[in-house]
């Protein structure tokens, strides 16, 4: 790939500014301006050596007038012991439900050289804290890294690049430049295979996470980027992609319904709620259906048969039995008319107190049913375009065992073990870090710099024409 398979690797940890050739050169070829075209200058990071951080000395969660905005356990920072270079900007990529930003610093207390890539998150409605906590990396931070004041450079992508762009660039100061998000997904995920060790694994119940070395012959793929929605791309080379597919039914799917159905408050909340529940207190297993496997078209008796299915039905007999006791068991009605329920002991507003099923069942049945639907549908875009190796990222995940487990059994099962699933331990910053990598050099004349070089390309032609004619 062109930012990091390629590129990344520089002896010295020089950057683009700063490479400068020990004599001028006379002429440029034409494969030389081809392939300058085809690969624009872009932030050059020295990934010699690098490794992935113990979490628990990784960039610590913004607290910020009680407003928390935590960063997960399983996102821990990389360590860069070879990267010298200047950086001056960072990254976001800002989605429906939440902005994940990267940036780059040097160790404060340490003598060593390089310094760390860092990743936050934010919900989305909380852009305000996002952007001042982007204030402080622009007045302290990045003076550390060697930076001058004005320097700084915002890389932005995903919806929210667009939407919030005037109000990060006023509250900033700063350039905002923003890249297209599924070429960035393509790019931050490149990187992650070809460069990180110890980043992308595979799962399975009898190995939770088996990590498979950086390569690089890793085309063609499937990139399954799993955010408030889901995109699927066909990956065939460096910067070579197309979207094929996706569904409306993704994590922004799992949050909402869950902050209608339970009392959890946060997507983190959600997920360790599911953890302690019990789906088929709410779904119809097959063994529902017919008291045993269904072996003759390989079904078990744990499969899901109907995911809420057996819900109707002790919601039916829960009303009979409350008209047959009569109005003394029911729930008194509230000022606004509606009917609300007792808080269960899972902290849901929603769910009788007396119900057979509580909040983390609900949330364990509806994170099966979309992770469900989100592997079938992968596989089935895998089986329409030939391809073998998917990828699974995008902040759905969250390094939750249960959703990886449920997307590496569909692929398994639906594929008859022809097809693998593979997962990263920075799953959520495909985008940001993709953008991070996109950051061009100073001097790269980033405006029209296509159109001169197309113009140079053009020139070179005609010279090389003029040169054959005159010979």
């Amino acid at each position: 790939m062109a930012t990091a398979a390629a590129d990344a690797r520089i002896p010295n940890g020089d950057s683009a500014v700063d490479q400068q050739p020990h004599k001028p050169r006379l002429t440029t070829s034409t494969d030389e301006i081809n392939n300058t075209i085809i690969r624009p200058g872009s932030v050059k990071i020295n990934v010699e050596g690098a490794f992935i951080v113990d979490p628990d000395t990784a960039t610590p969660a913004l607290s910020n007038g009680g407003r928390h905005s935590p960063t997960h356990h399983e996102t821990s920072d990389i360590r860069l012991p070879n990267h010298t270079a200047v950086v001056s900007h960072i990254a976001i990529d800002i989605g429906g439900s939440l902005i994940k930003l990267v940036y780059f610093s040097r160790e404060v207390d340490s003598t060593d050289a390089g310094g760390r890539l860092n990743f936050q998150n934010f919900e989305t409605d909380r852009i305000d804290d996002c952007v001042e906590f982007m204030k402080h990396l622009r007045d302290t931070e990045l003076m550390g890294n060697g930076s001058h004041p004005g320097e700084l450079c915002v890389m932005a992508t995903g919806g929210g690049a667009y939407k919030f762009y005037d109000k990060i660039r006023e509250a900033l100061g700063v350039d905002v430049l923003r890249e297209e998000e599924m070429e960035c997904l393509m790019i931050g995920l490149d990187f992650f295979i070809t460069e990180i060790p110890r980043e992308v694994f595979t799962y399975s119940d009898t190995d939770p996470m088996h990590f498979v070395p950086p390569r690089e012959d890793i085309y063609p793929y499937l990139l399954v980027n799993i955010g408030s929605g889901v995109s699927m791309l066909k990956v065939t080379g460096p910067r070579s992609f197309q979207r094929v597919g996706g569904t409306s039914l993704g994590g922004g799917t799992l949050w909402g319904l869950l902050s209608l159905l339970t009392g959890a408050r946060s997507f983190d909340d959600m997920l360790a709620q599911a953890e302690h529940g019990d789906n088929t207190n709410v779904d119809m297993l097959v063994g529902d259906i017919y008291g045993g496997d269904y072996g003759k078209i390989g079904l078990k008796s744990t499969t899901i048969a109907s995911s809420f299915g057996k819900v109707f039905r002790m919601k039916r007999e829960a009303e009979a039995e409350a008209e047959d006791l009569g109005p003394a068991r029911r729930d008194p009605p509230a000022k606004d008319g509606l009917q609300h329920h007792h808080s269960s002991s899972s902290g849901s507003q929603y769910i009788p107190s007396d119900a057979p099923f509580t909040g983390p069942d609900i949330s364990r049945s509806l994170l099966y049913a979309i992770s469900n639907n989100i592997g079938q549908i992968a596989y089935l875009q895998s089986q329409i375009h030939n391809l073998s190796n998917i990828y699974f990222g995008g902040s759905f995940i969250r390094g939750h065992r249960q959703t990886m487990n449920t997307l590496s059994y569909a692929i398994k099962f639906w594929s008859k073990g022809e097809k693998q699933a593979y997962f990263l331990r920075h799953e959520g910053y495909l985008g940001s870090v993709g953008a991070f990598l996109k950051r061009q050099p100073r001097n790269w004349g980033r405006r029209g710099s296509l159109e001169n070089m197309q113009e140079m390309r053009r020139a070179a032609v005609r010279a090389q024409a003029q040169a054959q004619a005159s010979s």
